[in-house]
């Protein structure tokens, strides 16, 4: 892939960071039985970034997901997104601050049947009670993602691919500070699938961006700056996709840290 690693990146723009987690667990209990999710994570999300979460099914990837979009809260430890800690907000004001900073894709797209795509795309802002929001962006968006003459067609009519850019145009409606996708390839096909790779990819180096994808896929992974490694809920190791070369090499890099007898952490 021919873009800036984000060593690079942070030469040319000196981010800060935009997301923290600071020793982060997760526990869940199943009748008698204890789940460690993830345990004593550390990883720091800087602005204008693309990073992959990479892992098997189980790993905590998902859960990691969900821990920096404040769908759930962690069990110890702290996720700061934007200068907020979730754990200090109450379940109200969580619910407004990842309306309003978060942009949360999902695999499903989660768009509403009944709505065409212009109100799925505007529907955080309606939410928010904005009864008549500046629809100027919405054809913008439309337009960076090419789905400007789909508007209004609801998403049965839409394709795999249609439905997914309106699911990305309805997380970046608000301008969020991070958006977080979560499998957003898995009910895609392989081209479609790589076409939203190369979008995202797009509104990482055009518009700055932060996006961290989780995937198990390395073809997925080869369009990001920075590949995180999960297993058994915890960082194996981190690496810049730039040092790997091509997706194979990302993938042969990612077997040997989830089967090194050695956890490294990066």
């Amino acid at each position: 892939m021919n873009h800036p690693t984000e060593a690079k990146r942070m030469n040319e723009k000196n981010p800060e960071p935009i997301t923290i987690v600071q020793n982060v667990s997760k526990i869940y209990r199943q009748g008698d039985r204890t789940v460690n999710a993830l345990l004593e994570v550390d990883l720091t999300i800087n602005e204008g970034t693309f990073v992959a979460v990479m892992g098997a099914s189980g790993s905590g990837k998902s859960t990691l997901l969900h821990l920096m979009s404040g769908l759930t809260r962690p069990s110890a430890g702290t996720v700061i997104v934007a200068d907020q800690d979730l754990d200090k907000l109450s379940d109200s004001k969580l619910t407004r601050f990842r309306r309003e900073r978060i942009g949360l894709v999902f695999q499903a797209f989660n768009l509403i049947p009944s709505l065409n795509a212009y109100d799925n795309i505007l529907f955080p802002l309606y939410a928010a009670g904005i009864k008549q929001p500046d629809t100027s962006e919405v054809s913008e968006l439309a337009d960076q993602l090419g789905i400007q003459d789909r508007l209004t067609h609801r998403p049965d009519s839409l394709s795999g691919g249609e439905q997914q850019r309106v699911a990305i145009a309805r997380s970046l409606i608000a301008n969020p500070a991070i958006v977080l996708a979560d499998e957003p390839t898995g009910s895609l096909d392989s081209v479609t699938g790589q076409a939203i790779c190369k979008l995202l990819r797009t509104l990482c180096d055009q518009q700055g961006r932060t996006i961290v994808v989780v995937t198990h896929e390395s073809t997925v992974a080869a369009w990001a700056d920075r590949v995180v490694v999960l297993k058994d809920g915890r960082i194996l190791k981190q690496f810049e996709v730039d040092e790997c070369g091509n997706a194979l090499s990302l993938s042969m890099q990612y077997q040997a840290a989830v089967e090194s007898e050695d956890t490294v952490l990066a």
